[in-house]
């Protein structure tokens, strides 16, 4: 692993680590205070840090080489995509009475797509 990888990954887990300590302390202050007037702040707080996932990855990108760019192009376009078939496809067999999928999980499928996405376009370069 390079240091560019190395440090995004480190960027990368700060953030989510940031994010899951806002979450949980929104959640535990939520069930605290279901009536607070600040719950839709308090709900949303956890976004703050999230705002930051993009920063990261498009750090990351900027950092490295025009090949890995273009792997990483392709892994998201992969993603994005597949992202889009899956969730569309979804909503019309809700319609067929398939129980409701909530939007927490877009981002899994879309993470995991890229995930796949760079795998299957580093294999192709290397």
């Amino acid at each position: 692993m390079n240091k560019k990888h190395a440090r995004y990954l480190v960027e990368l887990f700060a953030v989510i680590a940031l994010y899951g300590i806002v979450l949980v302390a929104s959640l535990w202050l939520l069930k605290t205070y279901p009536d607070s007037p600040l719950r839709v702040v308090i709900a949303l707080a956890p976004m703050l840090p999230a705002l930051l996932l993009p920063v990261v990855v498009v750090r990351y990108l900027r950092r490295v080489d025009e090949l890995q760019r273009q792997i990483q192009l392709e892994a998201l376009g992969f993603a994005f995509a597949g992202s889009a078939v899956i969730t569309f496809g979804y909503g019309f067999l809700e319609t067929a009475g398939f129980p409701h999928l909530s939007w927490f999980a877009v981002w899994p499928i879309m993470g995991v797509l890229w995930i796949i996405g760079a795998f299957i376009s580093q294999r192709r370069y290397r």
